[in-house]
């Protein structure tokens, strides 16, 4: 399928700070053309034609009205995270827009991770760690 027969994901960037990690670009790249902010703010007319996602990471980019109205093509916002608290799900829908994000793909690491916390801190091993090696 050539690029320009893919659906268009709106993404806030690729790599850096807040963009979207590179492997996870790759595979978005597999099933979309990767349009970033950038991209978008600089080429409107042509751009808005082809978004019909876009994929929010770490809350970017922000999904506000202004950008929802111009976007008449947008069917899907897919969220990267667990929660949806940043969205305004009832402005998004008056749009005509699904809102999809990962609810279980965190869950089991974010748990280790409160065990390890909980552990750690009942057992007092940092605190350990700094009495028995000093220096």
């Amino acid at each position: 399928m050539a690029e320009e027969e893919l659906p268009g994901v709106l993404v806030l960037d690729v790599g850096g700070t807040h963009g979207v990690l590179e492997n996870l670009a790759a595979l978005l790249k597999k099933h979309f053309h990767l349009i970033t902010m950038e991209e978008f703010l600089g080429n409107k007319e042509e751009m808005t034609k082809k978004i019909q996602s876009i994929f929010v990471f770490e809350c970017r980019p922000t999904i506000d009205r202004e950008l929802l109205e111009s976007l008449p093509n947008l069917k899907v916002i897919g969220n990267s995270g667990v929660g949806v608290d940043h969205l305004d799900l009832k402005m998004i829908s008056s749009f005509g827009v699904k809102v999809t994000n990962t609810p279980h793909a965190v869950a089991d690491p974010t748990a280790d991770i409160g065990m390890a916390l909980m552990l750690a801190s009942a057992r007092r091993l940092v605190e350990g760690k700094i009495l028995n090696f000093p220096g």
